[in-house]
């Protein structure tokens, strides 16, 4: 999630007409709910007036972006005991201390989201080492490499060059190749990483 708009910006203002269409003054085009969410993710400050009123009504369709969101399925941000808890603090005494508590919430939020994220990065990079195991690739590949060097002496053909087909340099030969397509999978995922 973005920075908010700094204090100099003037919000976009956004038109909603009886059709229910959304009209972006800055760029002078039609947009979705989809396309303020994303600017509100983007960061993007704007506001909603209805086109024939004039009425701001921000609110409502901010509040019609969480539905959408909400109902889409996949990430439900809002759960059904703080939605039960929110809607019975309506007409309640204390129903006016709850938006600013809300918002001094998500701004603490916020402000620790950074800080967050590095932590859970931090946290998975010691379930799942990349670099050590990139590491630990490049170990194993240098010793097979010197492994077979050191057979190399010992093994006929382990220089490139197989013997003629006598007897059993058949299965020396099968032996070979297997090795050959092993070290060529070793050097493949060497090059992955």
């Amino acid at each position: 999630m973005s920075e908010p708009h700094t204090p100099q910006q003037a919000p976009i203002t956004i038109k909603k007409y009886a059709n229910r269409r959304l009209y972006n003054t800055a760029t002078s085009s039609y947009v979705t709910l989809d396309h303020l969410a994303q600017m509100v993710k983007d960061g993007t400050d704007f506001v909603v007036y209805d086109a024939k009123s004039g009425e701001d009504i921000t609110r409502s369709v901010l509040t019609q972006i969480i539905v959408e969101e909400e109902s889409k399925g996949g990430q439900n941000l809002l759960p059904i005991s703080f939605l039960r808890q929110l809607i019975g603090f309506y007409g309640d005494s204390l129903g006016g201390l709850v938006p600013r508590y809300l918002e001094s919430s998500m701004q603490a939020f916020s402000r620790n989201e950074q800080q967050m994220r590095q932590v859970m990065q931090s946290a998975l990079e010691g379930i799942f080492p990349f670099n050590p195991l990139e590491e630990l690739n490049k170990q194993n590949m240098a010793f097979m490499e010197n492994a077979m060097k050191m057979f190399a002496p010992f093994i006929p053909g382990a220089d490139g060059v197989l013997p003629k087909a006598d007897g059993g340099d058949g299965q020396l030969r099968e032996l070979q190749a297997r090795v050959a397509v092993l070290q060529n999978q070793l050097e493949e995922l060497g090059r992955k990483k």
